[in-house]
C-alpha cells in the first residue's frame, strides 16, 4: 500500500479530471489549518454511529477514514477503541491529522487509490466522495469495495442536489440525489442498508446532506 501518491495518475484521466484533482487538493492544502479550526467541533456522531452499528465484525474494528481532513473523526474512532487509518489528498491536512490523532494517515489522490484488498471492516466517507466527478467515481467506488472485507460497510455523506457537477470557488462537487447515488453504489456492488438526511429534525428543504450506509455484496 502506497502512503503517498498525490497528483500521480497511472490510470488514464481526462484533462478535466486532472484539473479537478489539482484544484481540490490545492484548496485543502492551503486551508487545512482553517478547516481544522472551523470543523473540529462539528457533531457528526450520528454518522459515526450509523457506520459502526452496521458492522457485524468484532471490535476493535479496522476503519478507513476516507478524506479524513485534519483528523477530527480519527480521534473519535480511536477514543472508541478502534484502529483507524486516515486517507487525505492534502499533505498539510494529513500532517495535522497525524499530530492530533496519533493515527496513520495516507496521502493519496482520491482518483488514484492504492489500498490493500479486503483489509477494512468499514470505510467512513464523510463529506468526501462528492468531490469525485462522474468520470472517475465508478473506479473510486470499486477501489473502496475492494479494500473492504466481505460484508464490510461503507458510509457516505454528501451534499445533495440534482446530480449536477459544478465548481464552488476552487472546489469541484458532484451533487447527487438519492436515486442518482443509489445507481452508482449499486453498480459498484454495494447494497443499501439505510439512508437519512441531515441535520435531523428539520424540514427536508433545510437538510442539505444525504447520508447513506452500504454493505459490500
Amino acid at each position: 500500500m502506497s502512503t503517498h501518491n498525490p497528483l500521480k495518475h497511472p490510470k488514464p484521466l481526462s484533462a478535466a479530471a486532472r484539473l479537478i484533482a489539482q484544484k481540490n487538493i490545492g484548496h485543502y492544502e492551503e486551508y487545512a489549518a482553517s478547516y481544522y479550526e472551523g470543523t473540529k467541533d462539528h457533531d457528526v456522531r450520528q454518522n459515526i454511529d450509523a457506520l459502526l452499528r452496521a458492522i457485524r465484525a468484532p471490535a476493535p474494528l479496522h476503519i478507513l477514514d476516507f478524506g479524513c481532513g485534519p483528523g477530527r473523526d480519527l480521534q473519535t474512532f480511536t477514543k472508541l477503541g478502534h484502529r483507524a487509518i486516515g486517507l487525505e489528498g492534502s499533505e498539510e491536512a494529513a500532517r495535522i491529522a497525524r499530530s492530533i490523532s496519533g493515527c496513520e494517515v495516507l496521502v493519496q489522490d482520491f482518483f488514484n487509490l492504492d489500498l490493500p484488498k479486503q483489509h477494512f471492516d468499514g470505510v467512513f466517507a464523510n463529506a468526501a466522495l462528492f468531490h469525485i466527478p462522474k468520470e472517475v467515481l465508478p473506479q473510486v467506488l470499486r477501489d473502496l469495495w475492494s479494500c473492504l472485507k466481505p460484508g464490510g460497510i461503507l458510509f457516505s455523506s454528501n451534499p445533495r442536489g440534482n446530480n449536477e457537477e459544478q465548481w464552488f470557488g476552487e472546489r469541484f462537487g458532484l451533487y447527487h440525489d438519492l436515486e442518482g447515488w443509489r445507481t452508482y453504489m449499486r453498480q459498484a456492488n454495494f447494497m443499501e442498508i439505510e439512508h437519512y438526511y441531515r441535520p435531523s429534525g428539520l424540514p427536508f428543504e433545510q437538510q442539505p446532506w444525504l447520508a447513506s450506509v452500504w454493505v459490500k455484496s
